[in-house]
């Protein structure tokens, strides 16, 4: 008898071992799949009927999701599967400059508001930015210009399917996608990001005699981001025919981002009270990053205040002015060893001969929201949207009353220990000369992409 009860807890023990053997294992699967395809999943889920039912009816059609043309990883959803004729399409595309919707709402004026949004492959967030776009007063007056690294047949056909307002598409052409196995993609000779500097030199690969200040060497995933915003803000401001006399101001979204349906309105208002109140505010910001939200207090106050790069990147607004400003120290922003276009901007904001740093006003009341819960820097394992986009819904929704302010109060801050924190050295990431001289190419209107190699 005692050895039969034995030989059952033994018994218990192995089954419970075995059991938590799987569980790790399926675990250990699911952080892989999340590591591979983590700002992808969640385009795959369904848009939650909460979610939808604060969405007016006529807008739904933005949220359709095309199930046949869907599978797991982004790479594979329809898009021309050959490299040639992904680049193929982006020089025609970009060669068109075609605006969407233009017989409909007339042409680009000088002071039209340009929306450009950087878009990458989260589909569903950029569903939900477009409803939100949809519904903010004034949008057919706007041009919306979605920046692209990625070429997809079925975000192609969302962006083109948008009817409210003028629409303009435009790829950026030095993507990893389209330079899959070569730079500004990984190339096969690329030094291994952790490879110690004498390996490096042993190995003899591409890039060997330039790690970032930690001493890792680049990964195209993360200079792509960099690369592309300053891409797109070159692009914008001074090769388009359509911008070329653009005075206007230009507010910079992500896909991941939610707008207030009274943000131009209160963009107005900051134009109006920066003018009349701080001719130094070079920056105009609609999005803050808060924990909770208190429209009843906040809703006509701004701030004016030292420009942050962590604190006031979501919704930035300037103009072609301040584009110029940026430009004449480009090589601060391509030679600043930070992947990150906002902290490289805040680099040079803080280094400006004779100059002060970027003033920012600001909007207490957010007026843009982040609604990314996956990507480059977020990776949770719950990748499900619809759960902060409701969130976001509902707080607009219970803030409505408190929108559209007829005036705005500004108060002027010095800023906090953080605003005023000298940048000693950057995040790394940018050590690489290919992506220092790819980033002042970018600048060169008429110039054409050359490839860097450089062997130790």
């Amino acid at each position: 008898m005692p050895r039969l009860k034995y030989g059952s807890i033994l018994r218990v023990f192995v089954i419970l071992g075995l059991l938590c053997l799987w569980v790790q294992i399926m675990l250990s699967a699911s952080s892989v799949s999340m590591d591979k395809d983590g700002e992808e999943l969640m385009n795959y889920n369904d848009t939650s009927e909460q979610v939808l039912a604060l969405v007016p009816p006529e807008l739904h059609k933005y949220l359709t999701v095309h199930h046949k043309n869907i599978s797991v990883n982004a790479t594979d959803r329809t898009a021309p599967k050959n490299t040639s004729d992904i680049r193929r399409a982006i020089e025609l595309i970009n060669e068109a400059q075609t605006i969407y919707n233009e017989d409909i709402f007339g042409p680009v004026q000088n002071d039209t508001i340009i929306i450009a949004i950087q878009v990458h492959t989260r589909l569903t967030y950029l569903r939900h930015l477009i409803v939100s776009l949809a519904q903010a007063k004034d949008i057919d007056r706007t041009l919306l210009v979605f920046s692209h690294d990625y070429y997809d047949e079925e975000i192609n056909s969302l962006v083109r399917s948008i009817d409210f307002t003028k629409v303009m598409q435009i790829f950026y052409p030095y993507s990893i996608q389209a330079h899959p196995n070569e730079f500004p993609g990984m190339d096969p000779n690329d030094c291994p990001r952790d490879a110690k500097l004498e390996q490096a030199l042993k190995l003899k690969c591409n890039n060997a005699l330039h790690p970032d200040l930690h001493g890792h060497y680049r990964e195209a995933k993360y200079t792509q981001t960099k690369h592309h915003w300053w891409w797109k803000a070159n692009r914008i401001f001074n090769q388009l025919q359509s911008t070329a006399g653009h005075t206007g101001m230009v507010v910079f979204l992500e896909e991941d981002h939610y707008v207030a349906e009274d943000f131009i309105h209160m963009l107005h208002l900051l134009r109006a009270t920066a003018d009349k109140t701080c001719p130094q505010c070079e920056i105009l910001c609609l999005g803050t990053y808060l924990k909770t939200y208190q429209y009843h207090s906040n809703t006509d106050k701004v701030e004016i205040t030292p420009w942050h790069s962590s604190m006031h990147n979501m919704g930035m607004v300037f103009n072609k002015t301040v584009w110029n400003n940026i430009m004449e120290l480009e090589q601060q922003f391509c030679a600043y060893d930070d992947y990150n276009w906002d902290y490289s901007l805040l680099h040079l904001s803080q280094n400006r001969p004779g100059r002060e740093k970027f003033k920012v006003i600001l909007c207490k009341g957010p007026r843009v929201f982040h609604i990314g819960e996956c990507g480059i820097h977020h990776k949770k394992s719950n990748c499900n949207a619809s759960t902060v986009i409701s969130k976001v819904q509902k707080l607009l929704q219970n803030a409505k009353k408190y929108m559209f302010p007829s005036r705005i109060i500004a108060t002027i801050t010095a800023g906090g220990a953080k605003h005023n924190k000298k940048l000693t050295k950057g995040n790394g990431g940018w050590g690489d000369i290919r992506d220092q001289g790819l980033c002042t190419n970018m600048t060169k209107i008429g110039r054409q992409y050359r490839k860097y190699i450089y062997y130790a």
